[in-house]
């Protein structure tokens, strides 16, 4: 039995008939969305944040994960919830944020918040992934630096590259699946990510089904924009959006 890493550990926050699944990102922990739990649980929500298969213990754990592993987890946690409350919200961050689009895609989820969600990649490395992959299982990773919310920072030093190139796979896998979301989309993006290219937003925007879709833009914060220095303005954006109702809701 592998130790789970301080601060990855799933939560569950009772509240109301409305839920919220949370889902953190790539070689991330529920950390990631704990504060906004928090903030969403005070409104009254039932939130839960799994921690996904592989993560928040060591990175050769990670290694024998793939992505449906991590959305059988997160499908795991919205019926978990369905069977709570009423109804289920979905916000993701990063990986997360592509896990809660193919979710909104394939189940009734009532609306959906994503994160910084990756299309378009920064790292110019990626090209040579499959011919780097002959040589090494692991890679090391930029430390994410933050000025504030470092405890709730938890994240591997090393990226398991089979896991990397099954991450590409997941964006394919989603994008195919677009034009199939129906349900409210908010899409929010660091202008500054160093992680996505900003531009990824925008293809979401175009790709997505839904005649419902807005997109936030934030102006100071980096990838992991919630627990950065605009957490709070996410939060609210988060949390006005999912009381937000609609006809048909």
């Amino acid at each position: 039995m592998l130790a789970i890493m301080r601060g990855a550990e799933p939560f569950l926050l009772p509240g109301g008939d409305r839920g919220v699944l949370l889902l953190h990102g790539f070689t991330g922990a529920p950390s990631e969305m704990r504060l906004l739990g928090e903030h969403l649980n005070r409104r009254g929500y039932t939130v839960l944040g799994p921690r996904l298969t592989g993560h928040g213990t060591s990175p050769a754990d990670m290694a024998g994960t793939r992505w449906p592993h991590w959305y059988g987890d997160a499908e795991d946690g919205y019926h978990l919830l369905r069977g709570l409350c009423g109804e289920v919200s979905v916000a993701g961050l990063s990986m997360g944020a592509l896990l809660a689009l193919k979710l909104a895609a394939e189940h009734p989820v009532a609306r959906l918040a994503a994160v910084n969600a990756p299309v378009f990649l920064l790292d110019k490395r990626l090209p040579l992934l499959p011919l780097v992959r002959l040589f090494r299982r692991f890679q090391r990773q930029e430390k994410r630096r933050l000025t504030i919310n470092e405890p709730y920072n938890v994240a591997y030093e090393y990226i398991p590259l089979a896991c990397a190139a099954s991450l590409l796979d997941l964006i394919r896998h989603v994008d195919r699946l677009l034009p199939l979301l129906t349900r409210p989309v908010l899409l929010v993006q660091s202008r500054h990510d160093r992680t996505v290219r900003p531009e990824s937003v925008l293809h979401l925007h175009h790709r997505i089904g839904s005649h419902d879709k807005k997109i936030i833009w934030l102006e100071k914060s980096g990838h992991v924009a919630t627990i950065d220095v605009e957490h709070e303005r996410v939060f609210r954006y988060i949390e006005n959006f999912f009381a937000t109702r609609t006809s048909g809701d």
